[in-house]
């Protein structure tokens, strides 16, 4: 336990979030997401959703504010009827810790999985709800 830093955040994720550079990316799969098929590194975050693991890694993490978008998700397939009130939320949490307004792509599924498999690091969460997905694009901490 360090002071400042959330419970919710592993040793293993600490590292992983310290190691990353600018413009790599992380991925927080939902509970549905093929995380061990598709990581490079994988990290367990089992038994937590994704909006309190954004709660607590976006005040240490930035978001890079050279792309168009530093968040993706994955869009929800053509003819599929799943509502998707989750990305209201992970957009009210970006805007919470990012001056910047942050725009969050919306990628089609195969793509998404193919981006997820150049992610530096995937964590598998307990998230419940579909297309649940994220990627966060690190930014730069300025002086």
């Amino acid at each position: 336990m360090l002071n400042g830093i959330s419970n919710l955040i592993s040793p293993e994720l600490l590292k992983i979030l310290m190691e990353m550079g600018h413009g790599d990316e992380i991925v927080f799969g939902d509970g549905n997401f093929p995380a061990a098929s598709h990581a490079r590194r994988l990290v367990r975050a089992d038994g937590h959703g994704i909006p309190e693991l954004l709660q607590a890694i976006l005040p240490l993490f930035p978001l890079d504010t050279y792309v168009a978008s530093p968040a993706a998700l994955m869009a929800v397939t053509p003819g599929d009827p799943v509502q998707t009130p989750i990305w209201d939320e992970y957009r009210s949490i970006i805007s919470k810790f990012h001056n910047a307004k942050v725009e969050v792509e919306e990628m089609e599924r195969s793509a998404f999985y193919e981006r997820a498999k150049q992610a530096y690091a995937i964590v598998s969460t307990g998230e419940k709800a579909l297309y649940a997905n994220i990627i966060l694009k690190k930014g730069v901490i300025g002086e």
